[in-house]
């Protein structure tokens, strides 16, 4: 509590008196114990409580989803207003590791204002609170649509409102579509509280074991899929560390230029699998540097025919490194191509226009423009409108015209952060690169051996 900045702290208090105002209210009303049925209150809340210990991680920054909103919503259409309020207060005592006291009191009172809505949103719209008879069906839709309409509105702006003032969460960290995902992932599993509610007038209870039993299942799968993808980036992260080493002044650049490549690709409208394997090729890109014998990177002055032709075979050298982690996929073609250029005289193969795969001319973007933007050894960092400026002089000879246009545009939406000034390496550090190949400003001066 004492870490939260003062806006946050009062955002917290007012959520928590908002919650126990709303509690004591309804307790302090003559025989309210006489509006809740007690023992389907009593599953309900167990059942939102395993459900709230073991959420699912989204890939959203700082967002989880559990399955815990299909038992508060059914706990709306089976106990009422009230009801899903207690059931929703079990948030506070959740068994989920190192959830600390403040999280869990948020939570608490963010559900037990939720849920007050989402019960009275039901009643408003006409629902009955109790056991659904088959004659309740189809009209408790509208009900339950209202209801789960008031809950998931009401969950995201609370939840929103803290993010923005605990950690500054924006768009940068949270896209439109990580948005969507995670909206959308509660309004599914608020589904599942009314097949819940409908299958509890035969089965009683045991309609929650045969409803989220297999949301479980899924959960487990989705789980690991997401440990998985941890180990993938982790295996990656540690390539791109090990290629940076040879270079001072290169630290950084794997990263941002998957990033850049991302915000093409994310423009021309890519679907996720693609968007995480141009990530992939971005952060892989100059993985074949390690084939390069490291006098010919740090070789101040001009390079022999042979040295040059020892750089021009780096993304061959980088296939060969990669080609057998089969989770790659297409970042193999960026990464093999990323030296080609439109007009047919890049290497290694001499591809040119649409003949060169499409990760290959986004990536040859994002790296010149990240190549330009950061300090070198031979000069600082230019500004980014005059990289900006070079990228479109060599549009339609250096760089795919399409893919020249479209980082722009998506540059001139996000913006870009450059890296900070590195200094001057110490004496003692590893020396560093005298040209850069990926610079197109300084291209690489070859003398003939002959």
């Amino acid at each position: 509590m004492r870490e939260l900045p003062w806006p946050a702290k009062v955002y917290f208090v007012a959520l928590i008196g908002t919650a126990g105002f709303l509690l004591a209210r309804s307790v302090t009303m003559p025989k309210w114990y006489d509006q809740v049925e007690w023992s389907r209150l009593i599953v309900l809340a167990l059942l939102f409580l395993v459900c709230e210990s073991v959420p699912t991680l989204l890939n959203v920054p700082q967002a989880a989803v559990s399955v815990s909103y299909s038992a508060a919503l059914a706990a709306v259409v089976l106990v009422g207003p009230l009801g899903a309020a207690l059931v929703g207060l079990m948030a506070v005592v959740s068994v989920r590791p190192g959830l600390p006291v403040v999280k869990r009191l948020f939570n608490g009172a963010q559900f037990v204002i939720c849920g007050y809505a989402a019960g009275w949103a039901f009643t408003l719209a006409g629902g009955t609170v109790g056991l659904p008879e088959i004659t309740d069906f189809p009209g408790i839709i509208v009900p339950y649509g209202a209801a789960t309409a008031a809950f998931v509105a009401i969950n995201f702006m609370l939840t929103a409102i803290i993010l923005l003032l605990v950690a500054g969460v924006g768009r940068n960290q949270v896209s439109l579509r990580g948005i969507v995902q995670f909206l959308g992932s509660i309004v599914g599993y608020a589904t599942f509280g009314l097949l819940i509610a409908g299958l509890w007038a035969t089965v009683q209870s045991i309609s929650t074991v045969l409803v989220l039993l297999p949301l479980f299942v899924a959960r487990w799968a989705l789980g690991h899929y997401h440990a998985e993808q941890r180990s993938y980036d982790a295996t990656i992260a540690a390539l791109c560390q090990a290629v940076e080493t040879k270079d001072y002044y290169t630290r950084g650049h794997c990263t941002r230029v998957s990033a850049a490549s991302s915000m093409i690709a994310e423009e021309i409208g890519m679907g996720t699998e693609r968007l995480r394997a141009i990530r992939y090729a971005g952060m892989l890109h100059d993985v074949g540097k390690l084939g390069v014998p490291t006098k010919v990177l740090q070789k101040d002055g001009d390079l022999t025919e042979e040295e040059f032709a020892a750089i021009q075979l780096h993304p061959m050298r980088g296939l060969e490194i990669v080609r057998g982690i089969d989770f790659l996929d297409e970042a193999f073609a960026g990464i093999m191509h990323h030296h080609e250029r439109h007009d047919g005289k890049g290497y290694p193969m001499g591809l040119a226009g649409s003949e060169i795969p499409e990760f290959a001319r986004i990536i040859a973007v994002a790296d010149a423009f990240d190549s330009m933007t950061s300090d070198r050894a031979y000069r600082k960092a230019k500004p980014v409108d005059v990289a900006v400026a070079e990228l479109r002089k060599n549009a339609g000879t250096q760089f795919d015209p399409v893919m020249v246009g479209t980082f722009i545009k998506a540059l001139s939406r996000d913006g870009w952060n450059p890296p900070e000034a590195v200094p001057a390496p110490p004496d003692d550090a590893v020396e560093t690169t005298a040209k850069d190949h990926d610079d197109p400003t300084t291209p690489i001066q070859v003398v003939s051996e002959r």
